[in-house]
């Protein structure tokens, strides 16, 4: 085949692949998210059919009702308590992960290796549940939020110091030197000079920790258990027992707890894709 025929088919091929592309997101995203939606506006009875079907009558206000008033407004307790959890864990992981990818991006040192080892065994090596319970019991911070967000910023501090690391490799040294010259110390020059710049990056590790710790099973369950410590995503358990499940309100206390995640991505999702492709060039 000539290179003019190459170039030709190209344009066919690109249209296929993308629409390989946009056939699976729908399978995988929107027929899932249909079917929630569907069988969250269902009665009871037909909800238990579970089923993709057209409901027989819309029962959208009363299910909201009740999923909102169940266990005496538990999902709003839920929601107050996933927000402070949410907003005080990623303030520390963009906080703690900029300034130690700055620190290890900037000065090198016979530690660094070491260092980066331990960064990518918090990627790779599964927590240990019995003895990080152990060790909050001894602490005092078990069943309380300010242990549950130390445990969600452990967490996903080596993911975040990783994105951080890789922008402060694309900010010129000059910077530094320039700032360090007009007697900026060390905490000036990082949250005066560096931190601003790190815009893009700063917005993917919020959008994208944010949506992990709003979601986030397992953590509130062995680390933060009791009703009035329920967040969102325990409140799953509020219709689903041993013996019955409520399928309609089950999937309408996902649909509210799925909205403020989908909204985030919906309107930052340029920000993130930047973030991630930000030090990608320049290691």
């Amino acid at each position: 085949m000539s290179t003019a025929e190459l170039v030709n088919h190209k344009p066919g091929r690109n249209y296929l692949l993308s629409a390989v592309a946009i056939l699976s997101s729908i399978v995988v995203f929107v027929i899932p998210f249909a079917f929630i939606v569907l069988t969250a506006v269902k009665d009871r009875q037909q909800s238990a059919d579970l089923d993709f079907s057209w409901p027989h009558q819309f029962r959208i206000v009363q299910n909201f009702v009740e999923v909102v008033k169940a266990r005496d407004y538990m999902l709003v307790i839920a929601f107050i308590n996933s927000t402070i959890l949410t907003v005080a864990s990623v303030a520390g992981m963009v906080v703690l992960a900029a300034m130690a990818g700055f620190v290890l991006q900037r000065r090198k040192s016979r530690w660094n290796p070491f260092i980066n080892f331990l960064v990518l065994s918090g990627l790779i090596i599964p927590p240990a549940v019995v003895p990080t319970i152990w060790v909050l019991q001894k602490l005092g911070l078990f069943k309380t939020m300010p242990g549950l967000i130390l445990i969600e910023i452990a967490f996903g501090l080596s993911f975040c110091i990783l994105l951080f690391r890789a922008f402060v490799a694309t900010i010129p040294r000059e910077l530094d030197e320039a700032a360090i010259i007009d007697g900026a110390g060390p905490l000036r020059l990082f949250f005066r000079v560096i931190f601003p710049l790190l815009r893009s990056v700063i917005i993917t590790v919020v959008v994208v920790q944010s949506v992990n710790v709003f979601n986030d099973f397992v953590n509130p369950l062995y680390f933060l258990p009791g009703d009035q410590n329920a967040t969102v995503q325990l409140t799953l358990y509020n219709f689903s027992s041993q013996f019955t499940t409520q399928y309609n309100l089950l999937f309408m206390d996902i649909l509210l707890i799925t909205i403020p995640p989908l909204i985030m991505f919906l309107f930052f999702n340029r920000q993130i894709v930047a973030g991630l492709t930000s030090g990608a060039i320049k290691g």
